[in-house]
C-alpha cells in the first residue's frame, strides 16, 4: 500500500467523522451550560450547603463524619475537582479520604453524565440509582473493610458558606470557566471521533479488542467495546460517551451492548486523572480502584442476568399464545 493510498483513506475517515462529532459536541455544548449554571445557581444559593447538612447523619452510617457530605455533594453534582477542592479544607484522615474518594468517583457530575448515558441507550432513573446506590454501598462495605476506626469527630459545623461575591463577578467566573471547558469538550470530542475513524479503518480497533477480550470477559463486555472502554477509562465518562452516542447512531455498537458499558463505566472511569487527584489528597490508589472494579462486574453481570430472565419470559409468552 503506497504512503499516498494511506494518506487518502486516512483524510477520507477523517472527514467522515467531523459531523457527526460537531453535532455530538452541541448537544453537549447546550446540556454543559444549562446544568453547570443551575448548579452554579445552587452553590451561591447555598442550597448546596443544605443539602449536604441534611445527609450528614446518612454519613455517620457510613463511618464518615458529617463534613464529608459536602465533598461528596460538590462532586455529586459537579465533579471530582469540586470534591477534591472541599477535602484538602478539611483534616480527615486517610481511611476517610478513601471511602469519600471511592463514593465520589462512583457518583460524580451526575447532571452532565446521566443525560449521556440515557442518549446511548440506558434508563436514567436506573443510571442515577446504580451510580449513587453503588457509591453508597461500596461506601459502607470500605467503612466495614478498611482497617482503623471510623473517625468521625474531626470537626463540627464547618460547612463552607456560599460566597460573598457580587452577581457580576460570579457571572464573570462563571463564564470563563464554562467557556474553556466548551473549548475542552469541543476539542476532546472531535479528536476523538476522528481517532477512533481512523483505528477503525486500519483495523486498529480489531487488535485492541483481541488483546482486551481476556480482561472485558470478567468484566462480562462485549469484545467491539473495548475502544470505548480504553477511551471512557483514560479520558472519562463524558468524553467516551459522546464517541458512543456515534457509534450507536451509525449502529456499530447496539443499544444493548452500550447498556451494559453503561453500567460498567457509570462507577468505574476517568481511572487514571481522577484518580492521581484523589490519590494526591490522601486516597489509597489500589482500594479506589479495584473496588469500583469489583461493583462494575457485578452490575454488568447482573444486567446480563437481568437481559436474559426477560427473554426467558418473552419467550414462555410467546409459546403460551401459541
Amino acid at each position: 500500500m503506497t504512503t499516498t493510498r494511506i494518506s487518502q483513506r486516512a483524510l477520507a475517515a477523517a472527514k467522515s467523522a467531523i459531523p457527526g462529532a460537531l453535532r455530538t459536541a452541541w448537544w453537549m455544548m447546550r446540556l454543559t451550560v444549562m446544568a453547570s449554571f443551575g448548579v452554579e445557581l445552587l452553590r451561591c444559593s447555598g442550597a448546596l450547603n443544605w443539602m449536604s447538612g441534611s445527609l450528614s447523619p446518612v454519613f455517620g452510617l457510613l463511618g464518615l463524619p458529617g463534613e464529608a457530605a459536602l465533598a461528596f455533594m460538590s462532586g455529586y453534582f459537579i465533579n471530582v475537582y469540586a470534591a477534591v477542592a472541599v477535602i484538602d479544607t478539611l483534616n480527615f484522615d486517610t481511611r476517610t479520604v478513601t471511602i469519600l474518594a471511592v463514593m465520589v468517583l462512583c457518583a460524580h457530575n451526575m447532571i452532565i453524565e446521566s443525560p449521556v448515558q440515557q442518549k446511548c441507550g440506558s434508563s436514567l432513573l436506573r443510571i442515577f440509582l446504580v451510580r449513587t446506590l453503588g457509591a453508597l454501598a461500596l461506601g459502607f462495605c470500605l467503612h466495614l473493610l478498611l482497617p482503623g476506626s471510623p473517625d468521625t469527630d474531626l470537626a463540627h459545623n464547618t460547612l463552607v458558606m456560599p460566597g460573598t461575591l457580587p452577581l457580576t463577578d460570579i457571572l464573570e467566573k462563571w463564564t470563563i470557566s464554562t467557556t474553556l471547558l466548551i473549548v475542552k469538550m469541543v476539542t476532546l470530542i472531535v479528536s476523538l471521533s476522528v481517532l477512533q475513524r481512523l483505528l477503525a479503518e486500519f483495523g486498529v480497533i480489531r487488535l485492541l479488542s483481541k488483546l482486551l477480550r481476556p480482561l472485558l470477559v470478567v468484566f462480562g463486555l462485549p469484545a467491539r467495546t473495548s475502544f470505548l472502554w480504553i477511551v471512557a477509562n483514560v479520558l472519562g465518562l463524558a468524553y467516551g460517551a459522546a464517541i458512543m452516542i456515534e457509534e450507536t447512531e451509525r449502529g456499530k455498537i447496539n443499544r444493548g451492548d452500550a447498556d451494559l458499558l453503561n453500567h460498567h463505566i457509570g462507577v468505574s472511569h476517568s481511572n487514571l486523572e481522577d484518580i492521581l487527584l484523589l490519590y494526591s489528597a490522601g486516597a489509597l490508589f489500589w482500594w479506589m480502584l479495584l473496588s469500583r472494579w469489583g461493583l462494575a462486574i457485578v452490575l454488568v453481570w447482573e444486567r446480563r442476568l437481568e437481559n436474559v430472565l426477560k427473554h426467558m419470559v418473552k419467550v414462555i409468552k410467546n409459546q403460551k399464545n401459541c
